[in-house]
């Protein structure tokens, strides 16, 4: 099979009311864990690239190993670069064998960041390529993105019809709450989702695919594990999944995930090396992160995405 767009994959899930997870992959093992356990449960899946993964693991590098999975896995998989932040990164994602691209112009004026998102959605769909534009910005560090809470701001409603005619963007990052990187609110704090935002947003574009980025929900049983095992890791509170459950049975058809996995890697590959210092095989400690990142996404598609069944 090969890669995908995900037109067709959110047309499904917007019917269907359930979400696409779209993680981020680094490296072979978390590429191994996510894509097995879509596999097995038979989900549809986004393998998503950041700027930072890029430059860590090199762009031929990931596809490769993407291509890999495509042969082990009979499932739907899109690839799609993950925060772009110009034109020339996406258009290198896109000659370079992605199916679908985000053009993150939030930082940008209004009038900016549709002239940006339409010059990019007029050269990936020469390629049949999709984008996704994003309006509204989220709060929160991970990799090249680092917005701060006085910065952040709700997606406006009112824009929403005019930025996706005038772009003609395939979907729609908003702004609704969420936070990039792990430490999105502070014990005590009650994280909350502006549901009111969302279902304006829908009622305003009807049909169309909407996306959440900053959805990890910050799994204590991996923040735990790394506490226990020498890890200098605060705790953190991240979205609750009963929240993102809500949204996936809404228009949101994308919900990311990059966080939930870093946690669940590192806390693999730290139980192994704190309990058993004098292992040296990085085999050994790979194995069980890539087995806790198999875990965590098999839990997310079945508790959280329900994408189970729906390749």
């Amino acid at each position: 099979m090969a890669l995908v767009t995900t037109t067709e994959m959110f047309k499904k899930a917007y019917d269907g009311g359930y979400a696409i997870g779209a993680f981020n992959v680094n490296n072979m093992e978390i590429v191994q864990g996510i894509t097995e356990a879509a596999g097995e449960l038979k989900s549809p899946l986004i393998l998503q690239v950041s700027a930072g993964a890029r430059k860590y693991a090199n762009h031929t590098y990931l596809v490769k190993l993407v291509e890999a999975a495509l042969i082990e896995n009979d499932i739907p998989i899109a690839l799609h670069l993950d925060h772009g932040a110009d034109f020339d990164i996406c258009k290198s994602c896109i000659d370079g064998g992605f199916t679908s691209v985000m053009i993150d112009g939030s930082h940008h004026s209004f009038e900016d960041n549709i002239a940006l998102t339409k010059k990019v959605v007029e050269y990936a769909h020469s390629k049949g390529v999709v984008v996704e534009g994003e309006l509204g910005q989220l709060a929160g560090i991970e990799d090249d993105v680092k917005v701060s809470d006085a910065d952040a701001s709700y997606t406006h409603p009112d824009e929403v019809e005019e930025f996706v005619s005038r772009t003609g963007v395939d979907s729609l990052a908003i702004a609704i709450g969420t936070s990039h990187g792990a430490f999105k609110f502070k014990p005590g704090q009650k994280p909350q989702l502006r549901f009111d935002i969302l279902d304006e947003v829908s009622k305003r574009l009807p049909g169309f695919p909407i996306v959440l980025h900053g959805a990890s929900s910050v799994s204590q049983e991996y923040v735990k594990i790394i506490q226990e095992n020498g890890g200098n890791l605060a705790d953190a509170i991240g979205i609750p999944e009963d929240m993102l459950r809500r949204a996936a049975k809404s228009a949101v058809c994308k919900i990311n995930i990059d966080s939930d996995l870093r946690l669940a890697m590192t806390a693999g590959v730290r139980q192994v090396l704190f309990n058993k210092p004098e292992v040296f095989d990085p085999r050994e400690y790979l194995k069980v992160g890539r087995q806790y990142v198999k875990d965590l996404v098999a839990h997310k598609i079945t508790e959280v995405l329900g994408s189970d069944g729906k390749a």
